[in-house]
């Protein structure tokens, strides 16, 4: 399963981003269905060994949760280790580092306090009015196909953050809010429950990027993760994680790099056959909608 957020709801008239959040009730019984079914819990690097010895029959699952936001180990891990459940979360360096924003989360906030919006998109500024919901989230439609698709990504972002603070909002402040340091990392992984996972630096779209900024993106989170936690990650998350954002040359690179298993965000389940190509595996989305 893909996670992000796990949280208590807060309503917001204007939520573009609640299919990534889940409450720590849905978390519990959606563990309390599970087990019913009579899945067994696995960490995501102990499958292929685990199903490679499976029995006729045996179901297994696996959690994890993308971007190291804090709220996993305030509301999800006590969920998970009342179930004695394992998780992987997914850590970017930059955002535990808060060297770099959270794009869609400025975004957000953005389109929340300001009454309208100048934002050149390549060609000079235009007016974007954001008097209504429905003219938010549009603006937020366009603004995110901008920045994962019509711009280098980190010029994109560097674009959005300045207009964000030129609103009053400061997009490292945000991650420093909503996302886990390196203290918090290290006494996440006290829980044996617990793995950290690679999730690049910057959670850029991989396939946007060279070859050569692509291994480092990854391969620098991970070296990174090890510093942090004294163990270099055996797992490995692609940032956004569809087929835009993810290519064969990335499933070549997580295998280079020697993670043992990394993953999408194409919908699917896991099979033996899964593992002939154990860095492309898909996951089901357990999220607010």
């Amino acid at each position: 399963f893909t996670l992000h957020h796990v949280r208590p709801k807060t309503p917001q008239a204007f939520d573009p981003n609640a299919h990534l959040e889940i409450t720590p009730d849905f978390l519990d019984a959606a563990i309390g269905h599970l087990t019913e079914e009579g899945y067994q819990f696995i960490a995501l690097a102990d499958m292929p060994a685990r199903l490679a010895i499976a029995r006729a029959g045996e179901r297994f699952a696996a959690f994890t949760l993308d971007d190291g936001y804090r709220n996993n180990a305030l509301h999800a891990q006590p969920v998970f280790t009342r179930h004695k459940v394992p998780f992987t979360v997914f850590v970017s360096p930059g955002f535990a580092c808060k060297t770099h924003g959270i794009w869609w989360e400025t975004l957000t906030e953005l389109l929340r306090v300001a009454p309208h919006l100048e934002f050149d998109f390549g060609s000079g500024a235009i007016a974007l009015p954001l008097a209504t919901l429905f003219q938010k989230q549009t603006a937020y439609v366009r603004l995110a196909h901008f920045i994962q698709a019509e711009m280098d990504e980190a010029t994109a972002i560097e674009r959005l953050d300045a207009a964000a603070r030129a609103h009053g909002i400061d997009p490292l402040m945000i991650t420093e809010r909503l996302v886990m340091r390196e203290p918090e990392l290290k006494s996440l992984v006290l829980n044996p429950l617990a793995t950290i996972g690679g999730h690049t630096v910057s959670h850029r779209a991989l396939a946007r990027l060279s070859d050569e900024e692509a291994r480092r993106e990854m391969d620098q989170s991970a070296e990174r993760i090890a510093t942090i936690t004294g163990q270099r990650p055996e797992t490995f998350a692609y940032p956004y994680g569809d087929t835009a954002a993810v290519s064969q040359r990335e499933h070549r690179l997580a295998k280079e790099l020697g993670f043992r298993v990394a993953v999408t965000t194409e919908p699917g389940t896991i099979l033996p056959r899964s593992f002939d190509t154990p860095t492309a595996l898909p996951r089901i989305s357990l999220n607010g909608l």
